[in-house]
This record gives C-alpha cells, structure tokens and sequence, in this order.
C-alpha cells in the first residue's frame, strides 16, 4: 500500500533514521560485495607476514597465519548479517505461530501454549540460547537454531498482546458474524493489521541476534573453522589484544555498529508507526426519517417464506444473562433480559450507558468471547437455538441472515484489505461463488446502498472513504446474504447530522425492500420513536420497559418518563435549564436487591428496595385511545402517533408504582411530591 510505503521512508526522515538506515544500507552492500571482491585475498595466508601490526599493506595487522584482518572483517559481514537474519526470520515464524496458536486452538490447548510462551520469557534469551546451543549442537546450524527459538517467546507474548488488541475491533465482530473461521479470521484479518509492529521489533530483534551470535562464535560454540564471522574475529584477536588492539577492536566495533543500526532504525520506524491516531467524528441528533410501517413481502422472493407467518419470531429471548468473572466473584451486566424480534419489526432498545444495550445486541450476534458467559432460557434464531448449536453449523446462519451495523464506521473494515474483497467474502465464504462473481456482487451491494462510483470505490480501502460512506458499506456487506435481522449499534452516533439521516433512511429501504427486522440500539429516543415499532427501555441490565414506539409519550416507567423529559424540544423554556436525571446507574457488581432505579425515582417505598418488580402488562394501556390505524401517508408523525405494526399492542412494565397507575397516588412518598406540571426529570 503507498500510505505504507510513506510510513516506512518517514523513517529515514529523522536524524536518527537516517544515520541508521545509511549504515544498514552500508552493511548490505558489503555484505554481497565483500566476498565477491576480497573473499580470496582475505583467506590468502602468507608465513611471512604472520602477526604483524598495523601498517600500509595490511590497515589492521595480520594474524597468524598471516591473513589480512581487515578484508577478514569485511568479508565476515555477509556471513554475520545473513545468520542474524535467518535467526530472526526463525524466531519471527515461532513466535508468531505460537502467538497466534491460542485464537485457533481449543480453549485449554491455547492456554497451555501461553503458559508455555510466559514460563520461556521469564528466561534472559541469552541464557536460553547457549542452553538450546548445548542441545542442538556445536555449530552453524545449533547457534541458527538456538539464537531464533530463544527470540520466539518474546514475539509470540507480542503477537499475542496485538492480536487481543485487534480481536476486539468491529470490524473482526463483523467477520465472525459474517461466519468467517477462526483460520480465515486470523490470515484475513488479525495478522495483517499487527504486521507493522512485528516488522519494527523483528529489525530489532535482528540487532540482538547479531549480538547474540557474537558471543557464540566468540565463546567457540558458535561458528567453526574455516568459517568465521566477527564473534570468532573477535575471539582470535583477543589473544593478542596487548600486541596488536586493533584485531580484536576492528570485529568488535563492526558488531556494536551494525547492532546499533538495527536497533537504531527499529527505533526510528516504531517512532513511526506509533504515531499513528485516529481521528475521532462527533454530532448532534440529527433529523430522523419518517417512520414505515412494515409491509409484507412480495411473493416469491427469497423472503417470502418469511413474512408467511408473521407471528413466528425471528429472534427469540428469555431470561438472558451476560456475566463475567470479578474480584468478588461473577458480575452480570444482562440480568434476565427477554424480548421477540418478528419480521419486518423494528424494535428499538434504549438506556443510558452502560444499561446493557450493547452486550444485549453482542450476546444474540454469539460475540461475547471468553471469560465472558452467556445463559437464557431460551435464545433463538430463525429457530435455531444459538447457545447448543455448534459454532461451525451456525456460520452459514449467521454469516447470511444476520447483519450487524457498529458504531464507528472507521474500525468497521479491515484497513489493510480493499473493501470490496470485504465485502465479497461473505459470498465467498457461504455462497460458493467465484472471486470474480463475488466482487461482482460486492459492486451490486454498494450501488444498493447508493455508494456513488461503486465499481471504483470498491477497489479502494476503508481509508479512502468518508464515515458515511464506510456506514453504507457496511450495511451492504450485510446485505450480501439474506440479512433476516439487522443489528444496528449506535449506527449513527459517529456521524454528522445530514450522514446520520441518509443511514437511517438507509436501513428504513431495506427493511421495506426485504422484510428484515431491525434491532436498534441508540441513545436518542427521537431516532427511536420515529424509526421503530417498539422500544425496549433497559436500566441495570434489566427491560424496565416495553411498549410500542406511538404510546412512548404514555410510558409508566418513571424512568422512560425521565428519559423523555430529558429530551431537548424546540418549544422548552429557554430561561430555565435543561431537565437530568439526578445520580447515576449501579455498577453491574453493586446491583442489590428491589428495583435498580429506585435510589433515583421519586415515587420509590420500602417495597422498591426490597422486591425486583417483574416485567407484567400495564392495565392502564387500554385507557390511552391509541389505535392502530394513523392516517395513511403521514410522515411526519410526532412522538405517540401511533403507527400499524400488524400485531397486538403490548405494553408491559417492571414498576411496583407505575406512573399514572392506580398506586401511584397512595405510593409516593410525600418528600418525593412535585408540582403535577413540573417535568418529571425535574422530579429526581
């Protein structure tokens, strides 16, 4: 790629990369020329020159068999250079090999393999190299072995360290939902995006082998006569340091130079590559698009069978629970969280942060990775029962009927592969088609989406598009299956006001276009009231709420109605200020008993800190005059217009107080009393 060449030469741009990548540069060329120019005359032996010092003919002195040790040091470049390298080319394949091992192996066989990697880094490299040394032998071929292998465990605890950092990128979730194997996953996706890192320390690395090979040859388990490289220069020159420094001098200074260069530029280029930050996008709520009705699917198409029976849901949940390990033992962030998903439906979840939306949307899409654990009573998809099935039986479902749309479009694809090849391995993958047929399809999918130039755009990478462009794209790799149900998290909270209502129109067409559910998950109740059929409200890892999107203006739970008042509105009191919601959420490990959110509610009693109220319907839906048929062709609905849905209306809360009930009035507390006009944010 020419952004990574460009990364590469601005290297060389520093005083430091530049002096380092001169000699590097130096060292190469003597180490093709000088055998080739004085390979004879560097073994040429003369008895009558035998250990002589300095002098015109011969600059550094001669040893004892009379041979020139300058063009001995020269001539031991390419054999010091070329055994560092293959060293390190050595230590660079184990370690990455035995880095990567734990994403591929089974659970238990990954972790021996990193027990193993940490036990070996305890051990100085030096220490583990003449150990291996002794075990493979005197020689060449030991001190190659031993030198690499010792280096291995220092690049797989890197790689390692990296892959867990790229692992938890959208777009590797977007790969394993589009069924990608764990192989596949980590050629494509992992390896090429931690290559940059790997380069830098392997030219370190290379400096340290250098070094290390040096004191073998030195400590004569290394090189052996005839051949010689700098460490046996080295060695040979040291008995005769007093008479003739130089010999020993002259070897010694070629492996600290060329070290230093190595290092040096290593140094330089992680100088470099580190320096790299990602530009971070903001905006406000933007204009949303008219919410649409679901409509049913035209016959014959691949979703006819489908939208044949309305009532079957395609994502089904009961009592769903996401934990993972704490100091005080297990903490569930998801706490019982049940809900339907049916075709065509949109259905919005909302909360604060850290409510357990996001891990909600994670848990259904199978990417909570371990330690994390997921439990339900029932967790269906299409009908497929997602938490028994076997992983590989559930690629081909996922990878085709389920589309996950994240919130940052910039780490949404894999910056170091074009997003068109993206796009066309899901079809790859599950389809069977050809390279070309796929990339065909991947061209199809972004005209969909109305990615201008589609067939240009998709030979370019995800750097070259703008965050609008990267949203679409990724809803047209969902597309390139059968996408059944479209999780779309946070999908327009990176962009900009105008971006973020194309997207939402977006998803509004392929809903309509193909009966797809949608499940939005978002911060912004406008968006959520205008574009779905139903909200799911979620506090503490609970539903607290479900109602359907036209009745939100009758929400009965005291935080739903906090959350309204919390919305700006164009007619609000500009002298007064805006409306929060006074505290803040429990820690998932600080959840006790009784309601979760009655520490903040005004209309809390004893019973709400001492029983967790159920989610059951609300009796006092039937008095709110909503019905289900709007006005046809009205786009411009406000909050609680209610919208067809094409099925009864449930409206179910978990409130021992209900607000607007019949035990409101005898249950609040008289210090909780407000104002009846008083926003009800205002109230807690």
């Amino acid at each position: 790629m020419p952004r990574q060449r460009t990364k590469w030469l601005a290297a060389t741009r520093s005083p430091v990369g530049a002096c380092s990548a001169a000699l590097l540069v130096l060292i190469a060329v003597l180490a093709v020329a000088a055998p080739l120019v004085w390979g004879d005359a560097a073994g040429a032996t003369d008895t009558s020159a035998m250990e002589q010092g300095p002098s015109g003919e011969h600059p550094l002195g001669t040893d004892s068999l009379g041979r020139d040790i300058f063009l001995r040091v020269l001539v031991a470049t390419r054999l010091s250079l070329g055994l560092a390298l293959a060293a390190t080319l050595i230590g660079l394949v184990v370690g990455v090999l035995l880095g990567a091992a734990p994403s591929i192996l089974p659970r238990r066989a990954g972790r021996l393999v990193t027990a193993a990697v940490n036990i070996a880094v305890a051990f100085p490299a030096l220490l583990l190299a003449l150990f291996l040394a002794v075990i493979f032998g005197v020689g060449l071929t030991g001190a190659v072995l031993a030198i690499g292998i010792a280096g291995a465990p220092s690049f797989a605890r890197l790689t390692q360290t990296l892959a867990a950092s790229v692992a938890g990128r959208d777009f590797v979730a977007a790969a394993k939902v589009a069924g990608v194997g764990r192989v596949r996953m980590l050629v494509r996706h992992i390896l090429p995006n931690i290559g940059e890192p790997l380069v830098v320390n392997a030219t370190i690395g290379a400096g340290n082998a250098l070094l290390a090979f040096a004191g073998l040859s030195f400590l004569g388990i290394g090189i052996q006569a005839p051949d010689y490289d700098w460490g046996r220069l080295l060695g040979e020159g040291l008995d005769r340091i007093y008479t003739n420094p130089a010999s020993a001098l002259a070897p010694g200074a070629a492996v600290v130079i060329a070290g230093l260069a190595f290092n040096l530029f290593g140094e330089a280029a992680a100088a470099v590559v580190g320096s790299r930050t990602a530009a971070v996008r903001g905006g406000t709520s933007p204009p949303v698009p008219p919410r649409r009705a679901p409509v049913a699917p035209a016959g014959g198409g691949d979703n006819a069978d489908a939208g044949a029976d309305r009532d079957a849901p395609v994502l089904a949940v009961e009592n769903l629970r996401v934990a993972f390990p704490g100091p005080a033992g297990p903490v569930t962030p998801v706490r019982g969280v049940s809900f339907t998903v049916h075709a065509g439906e949109a259905v919005g979840v909302v909360g604060e942060s850290g409510s357990g939306k996001s891990l909600t949307a994670l848990a259904v899409s199978r990417l909570i990775e371990s330690p994390g654990v997921v439990t339900a009573d029932r967790l269906d998809f299409l009908g497929t029962p997602l938490l028994s099935t076997p992983e590989r039986e559930l690629r081909a479902l996922l990878g085709t009927s389920l589309s996950m749309v994240f919130q940052d479009p910039m780490t949404s694809f894999n910056p170091t592969r074009r997003v068109g090849r993206q796009l066309a391995e899901v079809s790859e993958q599950h389809q069977g088609l050809s390279r070309r047929a796929a990339f065909d399809r991947a061209v199809d999918r972004l005209r969909a989406v109305r990615v201008a130039g589609a067939e240009r755009r998709a030979r370019q990478y995800p750097q070259e598009y703008s965050g609008g462009m990267l949203q679409r794209a990724m809803i047209g790799m969902g597309l390139m299956g059968d996408p059944r149900l479209v999780v779309a998290d946070e999908p327009t909270t990176a962009l900009d006001v105008t971006v973020q209502r194309d997207v939402l129109r977006l998803l509004a067409r392929v809903r309509e276009s193909s009966t797809s559910a949608l499940l939005l998950i978002s911060h912004d109740l406008t968006v959520v009231a205008q574009t779905c059929d139903r909200v799911l409200v979620m506090y503490a890892g609970r539903v607290v709420e479900d109602l359907p999107a036209s009745g939100l203006k009758d929400a009965r739970h005291p935080y739903t109605r906090a959350l309204l008042d919390t919305v700006p509105d164009m007619d609000a009191d500009r002298g007064r200020p805006l409306a929060v919601i006074l505290g803040r959420p429990p820690e998932p490990d600080q959840v006790l008993e009784g309601c979760a959110f009655a520490s903040r509610c005004g209309f809390a009693s004893e019973r709400c800190t001492t029983e967790t109220p159920d989610l059951a319907d609300t009796p006092a839906l039937a008095d709110t005059g909503l019905t289900d048929t709007p006005e046809p062709g009205d786009t411009s609905a406000p909050i609680g217009t209610p919208v067809p849905t094409g099925r009864g209306r449930v409206h179910r809360v978990a409130c021992w107080h209900p607000a607007g009930g019949p035990e409101t009035s005898s249950a609040v507390t008289p210090s909780a009393a407000a104002p009846a006009n008083e926003p009800f944010g205002e109230r807690i």
